[in-house]
């Protein structure tokens, strides 16, 4: 497989080591903004072609089999997509898109295009989730209409004093007036890519600074979300949602918040039981908490105190989740011991069957066309899923989602934060 590397440094340049140990990869093509990171790489692959700007990537070479996509989110659109209209296959990291429309057009081309695709959610693929997974889907929690998730990151808009004891060193809360003279080793103007166009500063570069501004990230609700949602998301068999309400500080127009929480609404639906039976769901209720925002049942102490986790609550029991460990508890809450007969259940005693990695996952699906563990037809929806939550935010009201129509019947502000126009020199039209 002859694979192209856009973004090699930080996350990048993980996926960039992981995916070239397959004996069979030969590493084609480098390209990255960072001329530390681009030149770092060489040194590991001296033979590949080496690029600053994607764009001209695309324009020179036309011989690869993949891509491997880890730019900021803001431009994950625009590296994705020429690759999918040359019918190369793509790993993109998360989130998905920038926004609602793009996720929409890449899972449409994904879908067309008919080529192994992977988003970057590399937990999708360990033991833990693929356990919770079954177990819900087993019904030994009842049914499950109640799902709260929680994180305690909080990368966006924060209270200086909360910002000093996060030892944040370069909080704002608005756009810097000064002008820096970029890195002399940064292409600028291709790291803003699409992006409106506004002088350097340290504030944006490097990562993760980015995640917090609106014009390059969707701050911690859909970065994180497309970890953490992923869960319940899966578990689940969630769709599209039919509303979202929430609630945080007032908006502000250019940093994600550090706190906020969203309640999602789904309807009822079809699914699959842990045994691939088709089987009718209920509708459900998702809330996301970030930052200080917790669920009511854990600030009163009812469930395990958890930093971050993934609460189901079932008719029948209840299950708490994180990255790497479950734990059944009882209705009220209580975590149950080995001896329980729900602990003893065959869902919960017997294997699993999970991939060798998230990065395995996606080769093997290049070589035998396999399906991959979170391909752009389910991330692109756990994508949009998230992004509405920003919406909702943002535009300060309940909306109704119409997701056929790809639109919010009850707010024009909504729709508006549902794409955006690229600068000059940069478009999603096919290249």
């Amino acid at each position: 497989l002859k694979v192209g590397f856009i973004g090699v440094g930080g996350r990048g340049g993980s996926n960039l080591r992981s995916i070239a140990k397959d004996p069979d990869v030969v590493v084609s093509a480098l390209c990255d903004v960072n001329a530390k990171n681009l030149i770092a790489a060489a040194k590991l692959f001296p033979d590949a072609r080496q690029f600053v700007d994607f764009r001209e990537l695309y324009r020179r070479v036309d011989d690869l089999d993949a891509v491997v996509v880890s730019v900021p989110e803001h431009t994950h659109a625009y590296a994705t997509l020429p690759a999918l209209r040359r019918g190369w296959h793509v790993y993109c990291e998360k989130p998905l898109t920038h926004n609602i429309a793009e996720a929409r057009l890449v899972t449409e081309t994904a879908k067309a295009a008919g080529v192994a695709t992977q988003m970057g959610t590399q937990i999708h693929a360990g033991e833990n989730y693929h356990r919770v997974v079954r177990i819900v889907q087993s019904g030994i929690l009842g049914d499950v209409r109640e799902v709260h998730t929680w994180v305690g990151r909080a990368w966006g808009l924060q209270s200086e004093a909360d910002a000093k004891t996060n030892k944040d060193l370069l909080w704002v809360d608005r756009r810097p007036t000064e002008i820096m003279q970029p890195p002399e080793y940064l292409d600028w103007d291709a790291w803003l890519g699409p992006a409106p166009y506004r002088p350097y500063h340290e504030v944006y570069f490097p990562g993760p600074k980015w995640y917090r501004w609106w014009d390059f990230g969707s701050g911690t609700m859909s970065d994180l979300g497309s970890h953490w949602v992923d869960l319940p998301f899966w578990a689940m068999q969630l769709d599209a949602p039919q509303s979202i309400v929430a609630s945080g500080p007032p908006p502000h127009p250019e940093i994600a918040p550090a706190s906020m929480q969203a309640k999602y609404q789904y309807a009822s639906r079809r699914g699959q039981d842990a045994q691939g039976q088709a089987v009718p769901l209920p509708p459900c209720e998702l809330t996301w908490y970030q930052g200080k925002e917790k669920p009511e049942i854990w600030k009163a102490g009812n469930i395990p105190q958890w930093s971050s986790g993934c609460l189901f609550i079932g008719s029948s029991a209840k299950l708490i989740a994180d990255y790497g460990k479950f734990q059944l508890l009882s209705a009220d809450g209580q975590p149950l011991d080995a001896e329980s007969a729900l602990v003893k259940d065959p869902a919960v005693q017997s294997s699993v069957r999970v991939p060798e990695g998230h990065h395995a996952d996606w080769l093997a699906g290049c070589r035998t066309g396999a399906p991959t563990g979170s391909p752009f037809s389910y991330a692109g929806p756990l994508t949009e899923a998230n992004h509405l939550g920003n919406v909702a935010y943002r535009s300060g009201t309940e909306i109704r989602w119409d997701a056929a129509a790809m639109k919010v019947i009850n707010s024009s502000l909504a729709n508006q934060l549902l794409s955006r126009s690229p600068r000059g020199g940069w478009s999603l039209d096919a290249s």
